[in-house]
């Protein structure tokens, strides 16, 4: 049984997460040969403030820091 952890940041759509999910699960039942009502997949989203790169939040990044 795969289990699949996904980490995005907010702001995907519902319909983008869904075909997502089912173009993951494709790939799982093709690549590893297992029924596709054996694949979970989990997905986590994170704010802007709450991911960063190389000590810099993404939201700082995209917007400046804050004075």
């Amino acid at each position: 049984m795969p289990i699949i952890e996904m980490h995005l940041l907010e702001g995907r759509s519902v319909e983008l997460k869904r075909a997502a999910v089912k173009a993951i699960t494709a790939a799982c039942v093709e690549s590893l040969k297992v029924p596709p009502e054996t694949v979970r997949i989990l997905i986590t989203e994170h704010a802007e403030e709450h991911f960063s790169v190389g000590g810099i939040t993404v939201g700082e990044r995209k917007n400046g820091p804050i004075l």
